[in-house]
């Protein structure tokens, strides 16, 4: 199946308040068991944060964790900072605007550099891949997650009936949407190695998530 973009920035009001209101709870979950899997401690860095629900949940998990989120999306941003004024951890969390593509932090500023499902999002990740290379300590966790494509139209269609059957059409859409907008694997391999990251792992997690991780050394 042929790689279909959709809009790098999801920045009205609609698609973020429909994109906070899906249940990502399971996802969101295993993705934080995957960063302390991985030794994820320290100052981290959230790059999409989206609605700002992984960095809570960060700090529920990870004693002494610190996050900035990031993300281009003032609407997006809206809702993290209400999710963020309502929770015990509002002091060791901040989300700033910014660009994935460039972002304005000095080299090997963070322990743990993490990333849910932006990817895709991305015309070119290579550029996003690279600065989260850069601004990553040696030795830090890195853990990059996003969906991948299915191989065939017929196969994005029986993923969105297995897991979004009990959401709305415009949440099925949209999810349907990022599938169609998703890398492939073997699509992943070759942006990481252009981006310095050859050295990471590329994981496939789920019938529909993959992930490039580097574990703590």
């Amino acid at each position: 199946m042929e790689r279909v973009l959709e809009p790098e920035v999801m920045d009205t009001a609609e698609e973020a308040d429909g994109y906070d209101s899906m249940d990502h709870s399971e996802p969101n979950a295993a993705f934080v068991a995957r960063l302390v899997q991985l030794g994820a401690s320290g100052r981290m860095l959230d790059i999409g944060t989206g609605p700002g629900h992984i960095p809570l949940l960060v700090c529920e998990r990870i004693e002494g964790a610190r996050v900035v989120g990031i993300d281009l999306a003032h609407h997006m941003l809206a809702h993290a900072e209400r999710h963020r004024l309502a929770s015990r951890f509002a002091a060791r969390v901040e989300y700033r605007l910014a660009d994935a593509k460039g972002l304005d932090f000095d080299d090997a500023s963070f322990d743990t550099v993490f990333s849910n499902t932006i990817l895709h999002h991305i015309p070119d990740p290579r550029p996003f891949l690279a600065e989260a290379r850069r601004v990553l300590k040696p030795g830090g966790v890195l853990l990059i997650r996003d969906l991948y494509r299915p191989p065939t139209p017929e196969r994005a269609l029986e993923l969105v009936r297995l897991h979004a059957s009990e959401a709305s059409s415009c949440q099925q859409e949209l999810f349907h949407a990022s599938l169609k907008a998703a890398l492939t694997p073997d699509e992943l391999r070759a942006v990481a190695r252009a981006a310095g990251l050859g050295d990471a792992e590329i994981v496939i997690d789920t019938d529909r998530h993959m992930s490039i991780q580097i574990a703590a050394r």
